[in-house]
C-alpha cells in the first residue's frame, strides 16, 4: 500500500460504514487512541469493529485538509452528530514500511460532545469492546 492509499482507505471505511474496509489498511498489531477513548483500543478486528460504529453515528463527515509523507498521514477533518452537534478534529495515521497502518489517533473537539460520541460508541460496542475503554458516564452530558 503507498503513503496515499493509507487515507483514502480510511474514508472509504467512513463512507461505508464498514469494518472489512477499515480492516483492510490496517496492520495486525494497529493501535487505535482517540479523544473518545480512556485507553487504546488495540488489535485490527477491535480496532475495525469500533471504527465502524462511530462511523455510523456521523451525519455528516467532511475531510477538509490532508498531509502526507511516507510514515504519517494528517487529515484535518469537521462533522455533524446528534441532530446537528458539530465536531471538527485531526487524524493522524501512522503507517509501516508496506503502507499498513500501525497507529491511528483520532482527536475529537469539543469536549462535551466528544463525551458524548464516546458514550454512543461505548453502548454500540457492548460485548464486544471493554467498556473501560471509554467515557463511562451519562451519554448526554451537559
Amino acid at each position: 500500500m503507498n503513503a496515499g492509499d493509507a487515507a483514502s482507505g480510511w474514508r472509504s471505511g467512513f463512507s461505508e460504514h464498514s469494518e472489512n474496509t477499515f480492516a483492510q489498511g490496517f496492520a495486525e498489531d494497529v493501535v487505535l487512541e482517540a479523544s473518545i477513548l480512556a485507553r487504546p483500543i488495540a488489535g485490527r478486528a477491535l480496532v475495525a469493529s469500533a471504527l465502524a460504529a462511530a462511523s455510523t453515528i456521523y451525519e455528516s463527515l467532511e475531510f477538509t485538509a490532508e498531509v502526507s509523507d511516507a510514515t504519517t498521514t494528517y487529515l484535518q477533518w469537521k462533522a455533524t452528530a446528534f441532530g446537528g452537534v458539530a465536531f471538527c478534529g485531526v487524524t493522524l495515521l501512522e503507517k509501516n514500511a508496506d503502507g499498513d497502518v500501525v497507529r491511528a489517533a483520532i482527536h475529537h473537539r469539543p469536549l462535551g460532545a466528544v463525551l458524548r460520541f464516546s458514550a454512543t460508541v461505548r453502548d454500540r460496542l457492548d460485548g464486544i469492546v471493554p467498556p473501560d475503554h471509554f467515557y463511562a458516564g451519562d451519554p448526554q452530558p451537559a
